[in-house]
């Protein structure tokens, strides 16, 4: 609880907001005391702390130094391992009658490149980590659905349903592997996530080979709208800032 109350604070926008309102309290201080002729300077500064996160050449320098430490980009360069493991954030259980059908979102990359790296024959097993979803369907579960839709035989899939955090993923995992005897791993997430969940796979002591996917920073030309402030890149600037505070807590 304490560690998402940090999170939120020294996220972009929680940053702002608290400088924001110290720049209200400090206003209603009495006379021309020093405490109130800090206002402007804590009101100035939330605005440019949040102006400079919502421009996309801040939020994609900040992601793309994260991503940069990922791991490889291709199928290739992923040595082979015993199996596979890949972590739910990608796909959201189903949820008749409104939605019968599991829902791809914007991290699905982490099942289909899963399929992918199953049919090159990095691994004969898939462990499919994720207990966040809906009543009716848990992220592994939905991940199953979709991976038998790309081809991979059910008996391929194990199924960890009980994590709902990075940590939880590796605690849960690293128990049943260990159990097996597996020391090492593919590991696919995000590539955005890929540093701390690779961090903490590696805290339970298996070997870990990283298979990032989900590359949102590519090189693109200079232009006006590059410094103009834009709600996908405060997103961004958010989920980036999340992940730093998040391995550094």
């Amino acid at each position: 609880m304490l560690s998402e109350v940090v999170k939120a604070l020294i996220s972009p926008v929680g940053t702002a907001l608290l400088f924001g309102m110290m720049a209200l309290l400090l206003g209603l201080a009495t006379g021309g005391s020093v405490l109130r002729r800090l206002q402007v300077p804590c009101a100035l500064f939330a605005l440019a702390w949040l102006g400079i996160w919502s421009t996309p050449l801040a939020s994609e320098a900040l992601r793309g130094w994260i991503e940069d430490q990922a791991g490889p980009r291709t199928i290739a360069a992923v040595p082979r391992a015993p199996a596979i493991v890949v972590l739910g954030g990608g796909v959201q259980g189903a949820a008749p009658p409104r939605r019968p059908d599991p829902d791809l979102r914007l991290a699905a990359d982490r099942v289909w490149h899963a399929a992918r790296l199953y049919h090159a024959g990095k691994a004969r097993r898939i462990v499919l980590s994720g207990g966040n979803g809906t009543v009716e369907m848990s992220e592994a579960l939905a991940m199953r659905q979709f991976l038998e839709a790309l081809g991979v035989p059910r008996s391929a899939m194990l199924l960890e349903e009980g994590s709902s955090t990075t940590r939880e993923n590796a605690a849960h995992v690293a128990a049943w592997l260990r159990g097996d005897g597996i020391r090492e791993i593919i590991l696919v997430t995000s590539a955005l996530h890929m540093p701390r969940a690779r961090a903490a796979f590696e805290a339970e002591g298996l070997k870990v080979h990283p298979a990032p996917t989900d590359f949102e920073v590519i090189d693109m030309p200079f232009g006006i709208n590059r410094v103009l402030p834009d709600t996908r890149a405060l997103d961004g600037s958010y989920r980036a800032f999340k992940e730093v505070v998040a391995r550094w807590l």
